[in-house]
């Protein structure tokens, strides 16, 4: 009678974060694995006879404008405690995908063990993630409907070149977290005039800093993902501190400096990176690994370097 938890959705530019949970209570389904690795037939297939058999799930749906409110890691928290409390199958454990106790501050928190890989090893968690990644795949494609032109059912919410050209091209609609750096420039400007309608805002014909380093830090992020990573968080930041991009790949997270200079003189853009540079990324990524309570996890600091206009990747190094 495990209770299993896991999220989709969490690096998206538009759509919701939607976090599943299953309590399969013995019953037993072939083909249980994480939802990524499954074609979407068998995602499909595997989603009704989940909801048709297991003792009990639920799926917590947490939108655009919560995330930019909030931000993602309360957003998570927020989307974990909405799919449990629909949970009413009894459990005696809750299994966690990822290292992060997303229900520490609750009540529930003493029965969380939180597992790597967890969606390929506990049936119940490979069963949450597939009913939320079908679930919010499902909205993503019916909102093709409500707002044309911009391929939600392709890339479902990602920062893809395609996804990058509509925005440039029709402006941003209310699915879109503004909270993300490559669509800071969309905020507190006026709202689209009608739900389903995008709105051009900030835009000019001349190139100018903020524009091209958030070009290029979409890059970077883009060229991450090309390798394998999850984007995890982008601009985190605090007093000490800030991480450009957090990314995770297999067992290690990454801590990403983005480096871009329009010629490529000097070395480019990892002349920057001095020891001293060096010194406060690892500072960085051992903070955020504390606030964010990762304990067992590999931790490693990469860069980026970006020349070009538009940018493009010229190199890509990292180091445990």
């Amino acid at each position: 009678m495990i209770l299993g938890i896991d999220e989709v959705g969490r690096g998206p530019w538009a759509g919701p974060l939607v976090v599943g949970a299953v309590v399969l209570g013995g019953c037993e389904i072939d083909g249980l694995t994480d939802s990524k690795k499954l074609s979407k037939k068998r995602r499909d297939a595997l989603d009704v006879e989940i909801r048709e058999k297991a003792s009990g799930y639920g799926l917590g749906w947490v939108h655009a404008h919560e995330i930019d409110d909030i931000g993602l890691s309360s957003a998570l928290v927020l989307a974990t405690k909405r799919a449990v409390e629909q949970v009413k199958a009894p459990y005696h454990e809750i299994i966690i995908d990822g290292t992060i106790n997303f229900l520490a501050a609750t009540s529930k928190g003493r029965y969380v063990t939180t597992m790597k890989k967890a969606d390929l090893l506990v049936p119940s968690v490979s069963a949450a993630s597939i009913i939320a990644k079908v679930a919010r795949d499902t909205y993503m494609s019916q909102q093709d409907e409500i707002h044309p032109g911009y391929g939600f059912s392709n890339h479902v919410g990602y920062g893809t070149a395609a996804h990058r050209a509509a925005i440039n091209s029709c402006g941003v609609t209310p699915l879109h977290r503004l909270s993300f750096a490559p669509l800071a420039k969309y905020r507190n400007d006026s709202p689209p005039t009608a739900y389903g309608q995008g709105v051009v805002v900030n835009a000019k014909t001349t190139d100018t800093t903020t524009r091209i380093g958030d070009e290029a830090e979409d890059e970077a992020a883009n060229h991450l993902i090309q390798l394998g990573h999850e984007i995890v968080e982008r601009n985190w930041k605090t007093k000490y501190c800030e991480i450009d991009i957090v990314s995770r790949k297999d067992e290690v997270v990454y801590f990403t400096e983005v480096k871009y200079r329009r010629q490529p003189n000097q070395g480019g853009g990892f002349a920057a990176i001095t020891s001293k540079k060096l010194n406060q990324m690892r500072f960085a990524a051992k903070l955020f690994a504390h606030t964010h309570k990762i304990t067992d996890t590999q931790l490693a600091v990469s860069a980026v370097a970006l020349t070009g206009s538009p940018p493009m990747v010229e190199a890509y190094i990292e180091s445990v």
